[in-house]
């Protein structure tokens, strides 16, 4: 199952968003069919938390008003994304089943009042879980109107419960085995934490110091299963009832709780939530961050952007407002780089509750609204890219990511706080994306051969089987750069002995890194060759490989920074230091251009994104998007979709979609 039997099932590319007439009156209703018709919504999200009115009591389910509102959606065109609304027990739950509340790693039990209100694994939860999901499925499994199942809200709640603690437990023996490999595993003979029996093994909950670091990237990868495993309890419950295709809406980029590599190998179809941390051009990129990681983890395949903001989001002291024409040049820049269409939460923004100021596509100020032109607008482009459906997007450069190496910079006791995680992933995305190069990410035991440059930022935990497929892409012609604090711990923490990286990386680096050097937090260093450095620093000795440039002063002076390796028939580049972003941006395009990269539209200045999506038929379409305040002439005149005529260039921050020769 795939996102273009939605697309058939639609006519064309899905917009709309999480509707939740529930919090309404018939009046309301009435206006929200005719606006909908207006914005050209087609797809809408029902019952998300709506477990409460679904269910009022334990067994007894009320499906009338959810009757009632999809076959108005219905006979209004709109098809219906179904969710289970498992994020969000009701009352009477929580009631009945206190032991199935979360539980803090410092042991404070939380109480009913918000969303994410359980603990994933409760037995009690995992049932009534099971049991609503098959509910559903059951009464609207072959509704003309279902397009798509949406099974629980953006997962990765933890807990460190004893329904969790017996789990973990369950999960350990499965991956170690035995107590001795546990023991192994975890390095238990230092500070007396050797274990003789498993009732004795915990999850890392709060203690005097340091947890153990084993301990702590297991219970991450313990939960990462978990979601997985619940997740496929209720797709299986629906498919017994139901051929439409089932997902859930991963939240991107900074989920810290899930093997997204795994997670998606689940989905029929990739969904994601995506709400950029920043506005402007930085907010740009940071959208082509987030749908550049959907497209890869569906593995090429059409993927479908869940939820995103029309206008400003709230996130603790952050505001992040969205500027004018932003809902389009966003949306638009989501279906570039491969989704089917562009939902947002929500249709109508919330008159009370937690989320009262969440952006929405009809805000509190009504359909007379910067904010509603725009998302009518928004809708007419998206209805126009209908023939974009089932199309792709190829790239020949990569970035690495690494759930385990992720986790690893989560535990205790590492040699600088500052090593992080997301920070160089998306640091290394955006020099390429100022590039005008196309990215996917990849993860470091998959097959790289089809990628000309690859690029691994951040990860300080690598497998033996992660290096050996690197210095294999290195041996077979590829270009790889690798970063700092690289491959210094396996794949159980344990750090590598005999220098840094592993031993088949550091071969094909021609280097070895003996000595690791964090700087201070207004430590700024310089190179040789101009360029600045900071966070980290590193003492390595050159086996093989040609300094480029040099550390300065202090006593790195002279020794290696930057280095390159031609080992069989490729090279390998290795930078022991946090280049500067503008260095750093050098750097990169100084590697594209020795791999014979180049952007999907040469010719473009700097601030216009170029995307082009193919067909399998040969057709294929650029979708532009200027992100300056100048007209940019286009390369060439070709016909415009959006439009319906011909373009010759683009306005001011304007967008375009070329059908390609």
């Amino acid at each position: 199952m795939t996102a273009r039997r939605i697309t058939d099932r639609l006519g064309g590319l899905a917009f709309g968003g999480d509707y939740n007439p529930e919090q309404w009156d018939e009046p309301v209703w009435k206006e929200d069919d005719e606006l909908m018709r207006r914005a050209r919504v087609n797809l809408a999200t029902l019952g998300v938390f709506s477990w409460a009115l679904l269910e009022p009591e334990q067994g007894r389910y009320d499906f009338s008003w959810l009757d009632a509102h999809i076959e108005r959606l219905h006979a209004n065109g709109v098809a219906v994304d179904l969710a289970t609304p498992t994020a969000s027990p009701p009352p009477w739950f929580t009631l009945a089943h206190p032991e199935a509340l979360a539980v803090r790693a410092d042991g404070t039990r939380l109480v009913h009042g918000s969303r994410d209100t359980y603990c994933l694994a409760a037995p009690a939860y995992r049932s009534a879980a099971r049991r609503i999901a098959s509910a559903l499925a059951e009464r609207y499994g072959d509704h003309p109107a279902l397009a798509l199942w949406h099974v629980h809200n953006e997962y990765g709640t933890l807990c460190w419960c004893d329904h969790a603690a017996a789990a973990f437990r369950v999960w350990l023996r499965a991956r170690h085995g035995s107590l001795d490999a546990l023991n192994e595993a975890w390095g238990t003979a230092f500070w007396s934490q050797r274990y003789s029996s498993w009732e004795q093994v915990l999850p890392p909950r709060a203690t005097q110091w340091h947890k153990n670091p084993g301990q702590t990237l297991d219970f991450h990868r313990f939960w990462a299963d978990e979601i997985i495993a619940a997740y496929c309890e209720q797709r299986a419950a629906i498919r017994e009832h139901s051929d439409r295709p089932v997902t859930t809406n991963l939240m991107l980029p900074y989920c810290l709780r899930l093997n997204l590599w795994a997670f998606a190998r689940e989905l029929d179809v990739v969904t994601s939530d995506q709400y950029p941390d920043a506005n402007g051009l930085d907010g740009a990129a940071h959208v082509a961050f987030y749908a550049d990681r959907s497209r890869s983890l569906a593995d090429g395949r059409p993927w479908l952007l869940m939820e995103q903001g029309t206008s400003t989001v709230y996130d603790g002291d952050q505001v992040i407002g969205k500027e004018p024409g932003d809902v389009l040049r966003h949306s638009l820049g989501h279906i570039a780089r491969g989704s089917e269409g562009a939902l947002f939460f929500q249709w109508r923004q919330s008159r009370a509750g937690a989320e009262t100021w969440h952006s929405a596509m009809l805000p509190h100020a009504g359909p007379d609204s910067r904010i509603f032109r725009e998302v009518t607008q928004t809708g007419e482009a998206v209805a126009a890219l209908g023939e974009l459906a089932g199309s792709t997007v190829t790239a020949s450069v990569a970035v690495l990511d690494d759930p385990d190496a992720m986790w690893a910079l989560e535990v205790d006791g590492l040699p600088s706080s500052r090593l992080d995680y997301h920070a160089p992933l998306a640091g290394a995305h955006r020099a390429l994306w100022d590039a005008g190069a196309t990215v996917d990410f990849t993860h470091p035991e998959h097959d790289l051969s089809r990628y000309r440059l690859v690029i691994a930022p951040s990860l300080f935990l690598m497998s033996d089987k992660g290096a050996e497929n690197l210095r294999r892409y290195i041996a077979g012609g590829g270009t790889l750069l690798v970063q700092h604090a690289t491959g210094y711990v396996d794949e159980r923490m344990h750090a590598r002995l005999g220098g840094y990286p592993a031993g088949p990386l550091r071969e094909a680096l021609g280097i070895r890194v003996e000595e690791h050097r964090p700087l201070r937090t207004d430590e700024r260093i310089t190179l040789s060759d101009g360029s600045h450095g900071t966070v980290w620093s590193e003492s390595l000795r050159a086996e093989g490989a040609e300094t480029l440039a040099a550390y300065t002063h202090g006593m790195l002076a002279g020794s290696p920074a930057l280095t390159r390796h031609r080992f069989g028939t490729g090279q390998g580049w290795y930078v022991s230091t946090r280049l500067d972003e503008a260095d750093y941006g050098a750097l990169v395009g100084h590697l594209l251009k020795e791999a014979g990269v180049e952007p999907d539209v040469p010719g473009l200045p700097a601030g216009v994104e170029a995307v082009t999506r193919h067909a399998a038929d040969g057709r294929r379409w650029h979708v532009l998007i200027n992100h300056t305040e100048d007209a940019v002439p286009l390369p060439e005149p070709a016909h415009e979709l959006l439009t319906g005529t011909t373009a010759h260039e683009l306005p001011p921050g304007g967008c375009a979609v070329l059908r390609g020769h």
